[in-house]
């Protein structure tokens, strides 16, 4: 089992251009929890970081983008909507970060996990000091490179 103090931190870029949203984000959060580490323990956060560029350029099947949407509640009488291709042209950002949430575990664990994960909006990042590799990528996108 592994140990809070044991476990080395890497980091992962991912460029998240003509990705599908779904795919990205469930790769994503699987290395955030550490599940690709062979020392993965549960109640420990022996994920990795993960740097994601490009997020303005984030893809979404059929016409999800227009038919899906984001709802809140202001406390003001009504709820709010935006749809999926609003929210990308005003905080691109937001797509990646709410579907990785919702695949992360509900536990205290999960904003831990979450911190480690920094997006941005165009191909530029300010981690270049902590020299991030490219993720490996377990889904259909990355088995079609290695063929």
């Amino acid at each position: 089992m592994a140990k809070p103090d044991q476990v080395a931190k890497k980091w992962h870029l991912v460029d998240a251009n003509d990705e599908v949203l779904g795919r990205l984000a469930s790769d994503i959060a699987v290395y955030l929890m550490g599940k690709h580490r062979p020392e993965y323990t549960p109640h420990v956060d022996c994920g990795d970081f993960v740097v994601v560029i490009n997020a303005d350029k984030v893809a979404m099947t059929g016409r999800k983008m227009e038919a899906r949407h984001y709802t809140w509640y202001t406390g003001h009488p009504g709820l709010r909507l935006e749809s999926y291709a609003d929210r990308q042209e005003r905080k691109p950002e937001d797509l990646i970060y709410h579907a990785v949430r919702r695949m992360l575990p509900k536990n205290k664990l999960a904003t831990q996990m979450l911190s480690k994960l920094k997006i941005y909006a165009g191909p530029e990042h300010p981690h270049s000091a902590q020299q991030p590799v490219e993720m490996k990528r377990v889904g259909k996108k990355a088995n079609a490179a290695n063929a």
